[in-house]
């Protein structure tokens, strides 16, 4: 007889061994259906990674693709006050998709009709290009950057085709300001020309984005610069324009202009083509990347390294001026007889081609060149930019050291070519102590600029600024006394030159200055490329008439906004030379 207690024991062993079967197939079936959850989000993220790549391959530019897809916001530009001058921010786009119906035909209505009513749209279109690209098949932007209220429009056109994409945009608050040292974005998120070049790691790197990019510039000045530049190139109908204004302790760069300008806003493929040379010429920077015979403000720097090496030690020794000079070959002229004789402070104020030459002369090549070495004119000017000139400067003999010829103009501004920024750094040395240092479009913190490099003694630059002052107060750079802010200066204009020589028809006017000069803080550099003789500038092309007045006109709108405020009962000391001016003595 069996054990009822044992056969309830071996009935709780089955159901055991049931229940844990049971849970057992459960289990299983819970990761396989889990397992299958995870190969179906990887075939859909699979699926997902080939057709980007399909998108990428088939049309690489197409909003949304691999091309912008991989793109993070670009950081601000800002100036050195804060201002905003490059945005990035989310806008619309017309796209044209040829493939939106499928492989029939692109569009609804013909490209011609299309192209019609889309410059009802943007009248600033142009109806035959856009007609061509509608017609062409091809997928691309018809326009980077739309109002919500034009795509409204565009939508109501009823053409699948025409797309309009929201994408990350770069905007410049300002227009035109400050154009050639910004720069742009091209379609590809590149940064070209300008800052947006340079900056480009900085603004576009997820790590340093949201950190602006913060110039030298300040907003207001640039304005200021630009608009004066402006009224002297219409007033005198220049060809072009250039200025600059620069921090003479540290090197920054507070404005900086070339005129014609452009506006990034608006740039479009075709305006920077090869082919359209009007256009891109309005891109160029005459600034930094243009070289010119700059003429007459050479002269300063040569009395000065005649001072530094001992070859005038009396201002008031005077140098025969009533008759062409014949020196090695080439006669040296001045624009009119000033007299017998000047010392060295009226041959600057007269701006005497024949006493520079003297001067030169005695001068010699080797400490010629040396000074003008130190002041970097043989290399491209030093600042971020890309577009930077190389000068033309003359190779000398085996040892590259300069002919007698090539010397004696060099000490009045000819036979070398430099950019304005070049000229705007010597001035900054010659009035600042004698330190020579690099230009920068990037702000430096108190107490951060550069060591440089020393051209001429402490002496000879306190010389320097009485004798700029002098040609302000008396001489050829009257129109620029802004009264209160003690202006020195010295104007040059000289003759084109080219391949085809020196073009007596056309001129570079420039003004070179520094103030206030009793303790200078900025140098301003206005230069005016093929100004006309016309009833405005007294039909007049020289310097003394069309850019001395920019000068003029821009000191007394940025010397408060840089803290330099007018003060008629101040002045640069010149009670020492004042008599040789007045008088004209001999020793």
């Amino acid at each position: 007889m069996v054990d009822k207690g044992v056969i309830l024991q071996g009935q709780g062993a089955e159901k055991a061994r049931v229940l844990k079967n049971v849970r057992a197939l459960a289990l299983a079936q819970a990761r396989f259906r889990a397992l299958w959850v995870l190969v179906g989000f990887a075939m859909l993220m699979l699926l997902a990674l080939l057709r980007i790549a399909h998108l990428g391959l088939s049309d690489p530019g197409r909003p949304g693709g691999e091309a912008m897809a991989g793109l993070p916001d670009r950081g601000d530009i800002l100036d050195r006050n804060g201002v905003p001058l490059a945005r990035a921010f989310p806008a619309y786009a017309l796209w044209f998709n040829p493939h939106a119906m499928g492989d029939g035909s692109p569009l609804v209505r013909s490209p011609a009709d299309l192209a019609a009513a889309l410059v009802k749209i943007f009248p600033d279109e142009d109806v035959e290009e856009l007609t061509r690209r509608l017609a062409s098949g091809k997928a691309g932007y018809l326009r980077r950057r739309i109002l919500p209220e034009d795509a409204n429009r565009i939508h109501a056109l009823g053409e699948p085709a025409l797309e309009f994409p929201r994408e990350a945009e770069r905007y410049y608050p300002q227009g035109t300001m400050a154009a050639h040292i910004l720069g742009y974005v091209d379609s590809k998120g590149m940064g070209q020309v300008g800052m947006e070049a340079v900056f480009q790691k900085q603004l576009t790197d997820p790590a340093t984005r949201g950190q602006p990019a913060v110039l030298s510039i300040d907003a207001r000045v640039q304005g200021a610069l630009e608009d004066e530049l402006m009224w002297g190139m219409t007033r005198a109908q220049a060809k072009g324009a250039a200025g600059i204004v620069m921090d003479v302790d540290t090197g920054e760069v507070m404005a900086l202009a070339s005129l014609p300008s452009f506006n990034p806003n608006a740039l479009r493929p075709q305006d920077i083509s090869d082919s359209d040379p009007t256009k891109q010429a309005n891109i160029f920077n005459r600034a930094t990347n243009q070289t010119y015979e700059l003429g007459s403000v050479m002269k300063p720097i040569t009395v000065a390294s005649a001072i530094e090496a001992g070859i005038i030690t009396n201002l008031a020794k005077r140098y025969p001026a009533d008759h062409p000079l014949e020196i090695a070959g080439i006669t040296v002229h001045d624009h009119e007889n000033y007299g017998a004789s000047l010392n060295i402070i009226e041959a600057l104020i007269h701006s005497s081609n024949i006493v520079l030459a003297q001067v030169g002369d005695q001068l010699g090549a080797q400490r010629m060149q040396a000074t003008l070495k130190a002041l970097g004119f043989n290399e491209r000017p030093y600042i971020e930019l890309p577009a930077r000139g190389r000068p033309i400067w003359p190779r000398g003999d085996r040892n590259g050291v300069w002919s007698r010829v090539t010397t004696v103009t060099a000490s009045y501004g000819h036979g070398f070519s430099i950019t304005p920024l070049h000229l705007a750094s010597a001035y900054s040395a010659l009035v600042n102590g004698g330190i020579w240092r690099p230009a920068t479009l990037q702000k430096i913190a108190p107490g951060q600029a550069p060591a440089g490099r020393r051209v001429w003694q402490a002496s000879t630059s306190a010389r320097m600024r009485q004798l700029l002052r002098s040609i302000v107060d008396v001489g050829t750079g009257r129109s620029a006394n802004a009264v209160g802010y003690r202006v020195g200066g010295k104007t040059g204009t000289a003759e084109v030159a080219d391949a085809q020589g020196y073009h007596h028809d056309r001129v570079v006017a420039t003004f070179a200055s520094a103030f206030p000069m009793d303790h200078p803080r900025y140098v301003v550099i206005a230069t005016l490329d093929q100004p006309r003789a016309n009833a405005a500038t007294s039909f007049q092309r020289t310097a003394a008439w069309n850019a001395a007045p920019i000068v003029g006109r821009v000191i007394p709108r940025i010397g408060p906004l840089l803290g330099v405020m007018p003060d008629a009962t101040r002045d640069i000391d010149i009670s020492d030379i004042a008599p040789l001016i007045a008088n004209g003595d001999g020793e």
